[in-house]
């Protein structure tokens, strides 16, 4: 299958970026180990084996001048590694025929076709989600058919709460009845709810603390990079098939 023009685009960014090149070169070597597709269920391990490298990448950019602050550009380059992980594995088995054709993936939450979908008004004000992802597909039209938001987090502790509390706040606002609605006017445009999905690669081994797994019970579902079987959250792997189950039917 053949990727559109943007999606080739954002598959030739992700292998330009010099700080993804250990990661990409790990990708390959889990790829022909366990396939495409069950590499997500490997990307904490994936990236933190690469983590040695790409510091020494930021040191040489700092030594070269084409960094600042290594602190800073430390933060946004471990933020994007993650997101970029699966974008890129994303693409390439879409490319091989492994994702559907009308099925799309995107970091930008501001595209014209996510906008109501995306959108809870609180008495006139608006309110976006905490997301990193959002997978999507299109009708024959062109038009948003389903939605699939992913918050990405190297860890449970970084924003879950925040996903989880939007998550009940698109409860509340797309309820027929709720006094909570009524009481903050709250509201909703969208004839489609999106599923809302966690995803983690679980730094700080948390996902066993009973406050957490309570927490990931909010979500549609949840997902980890690491090969671990629990009622509680799937493989990382297994989004590819959720995806192209709940957003074709």
């Amino acid at each position: 299958m053949s990727l559109n023009k943007e999606e080739l685009k954002k598959l030739r960014e992700i292998e330009g970026k010099v700080y993804m090149l250990p990661v990409l070169k790990r990708i390959a070597l889990y790829q022909d180990k366990y396939g495409l597709q069950n590499t997500l269920d490997y990307l904490h391990d994936i990236i933190v084996s690469g983590k040695d490298e790409v510091e020494v990448i930021i040191q040489k950019r700092v030594t070269d001048g084409l960094i600042k602050n290594a602190d800073q550009s430390r933060k946004s380059i471990v933020g994007s590694i993650f997101p970029f992980c699966i974008i890129y594995i994303f693409l390439k088995l879409k490319e091989a025929g492994l994702t559907k054709e009308n099925i799309y993936i995107t970091s930008n939450k501001n595209i014209p076709i996510l906008d109501k979908v995306l959108t809870v008004y609180i008495d006139g004000e608006t309110q976006k989600p905490d997301m990193d992802l959002v997978i999507y597909s299109e009708n024959t039209q062109g038009l948003l058919h389903k939605c699939i938001i992913l918050s990405l987090k190297t860890s449970l502790r970084e924003r879950a709460g925040q996903t989880y509390r939007w998550k009940l706040l698109l409860e509340i606002a797309t309820s027929a009845d709720c006094s909570v609605k009524e009481k903050y006017n709250i509201g909703y445009q969208s004839t489609e709810m999106p599923l809302v999905c966690f995803t983690t690669i679980n730094f700080y081994n948390e996902i066993n603390n009973p406050q957490h797994r309570g927490m990931l019970k909010f979500f549609d579902k949840a997902f980890i990079g690491k090969p671990i079987d629990s009622e509680f959250i799937s493989r990382l792997s297994g989004l590819i098939d959720y995806a192209n189950g709940q957003l074709s039917s």
